[in-house]
Formats: structure tokens, sequence, C-alpha cells
């Protein structure tokens, strides 16, 4: 049974290229309401679960230290994902009111990543390794948070934070791991 897919908000010339590829897309693991696949979100559950470890285990640092963001495309292309060329066409035409929040999203996830190794770093070279369990919950929580509002749009919300907010949070983590350093 095909999913219905929801209009609003998509601009007109955009309009045809998302109907075909959502016709497409059906019966696959991308939504057909966004041509966005949450199997991309792996990419970040890596690093929340090494940041997420280091407390507990230092070495992991270096293993999360080479852990590099990838945009979209570059992940699918390096997965065994069934249908990853689908995936890397379909996401030409994701609709604007659902790319752009994505990306948006998806960059601060990236900066919150880079932010969190530098004072993981900072922590662990200075040997203030009882900083650690405070720094990496508050880095992985950070970052979950930002992927759950990723999967979100993934699945077809319009209702996510303005890039202000998502400024703020950035903000307000950067924050409260200064405070308790």
């Amino acid at each position: 049974m095909a999913e219905s897919v929801v209009l609003d908000g998509i601009p007109p010339e955009e309009l045809e290229q998302f109907l075909a590829f959502s016709a497409r897309v059906q019966g696959t693991n991308i939504s057909p309401q966004t041509l966005l696949a949450t199997d991309y979100l792996n990419h970040f559950n890596e690093i929340i679960m090494l940041i997420g470890m280091i407390a507990d285990i230092p070495e992991c640092f270096e293993e999360a230290m080479a852990w590099l963001p990838k945009t979209y495309q570059e992940h699918f292309q390096d997965s065994q994902f069934r249908d990853k060329d689908l995936a890397i066409e379909a996401y030409n035409h994701v609709p604007t009111p659902f790319k752009k929040p994505f990306e948006d999203i998806i960059r601060q996830m990236n900066v919150m990543v880079v932010i969190a190794l530098a004072q993981i770093g900072e922590v662990t070279d200075k040997n203030e390794l009882d900083h650690l369990p405070h720094l990496c919950t508050e880095a992985s929580y950070g970052i979950q948070h930002l992927m759950d509002l990723a999967s979100a749009v993934i699945h077809g919300s319009q209702k996510v934070l303005d890039q202000g907010e998502i400024d703020g949070m950035l903000l307000d983590f950067t924050a409260s791991v200064e405070v308790n350093l």
C-alpha cells in the first residue's frame, strides 16, 4: 500500500520531480514524504557511542578523533544500504522545506562533535579525567538531541527548531561544559 504524502509547503517548481521520486522510493527505507533515509543517522550514532565510551575508556578518544563528518551522499556512497544509489539520487530532489532544516541540523551536529572532541582533548591533555563523565554525557546528549530533530525532519516534520534555536542549543552546550570544567 502506497504511503500518502503531504504536499504542503513544497514549492511548485520542485513538485513534479518530488512526486516522481516519491513514487520511486515507495517500499524502500527512504521516506516518500521527504526523500530522506534514517540510515544516514547511523553515521552520528557511531560518534555518540564513541564519545559516551570515552568517560570509561579514555583510549576511545583516539578512535573518536578519527571520525570525520560525511555528507549525506558520502555516507551512502560508503554504505551497504540496499537502496544507496536511489538515496543519493533522491537527495537532489528533497523538497526545500525538509532539505534546509535537515542540512542546518546536520551542520550543527558536526560543529557540536568538533567542539566536544576539542574539549575532551583539552581535558585529557591536562589529565583532568574526573571531568570526562560530565563532558561526555553533555556532548552525547546534545548531539543525540540534534539527531532526534534530524530524524523528525526525515519523517516529515516541518515543526523543527529555527536556526537561532539550534545555535542556542550549541551555545548552551558549550556554556554547560565550560561551567563544569
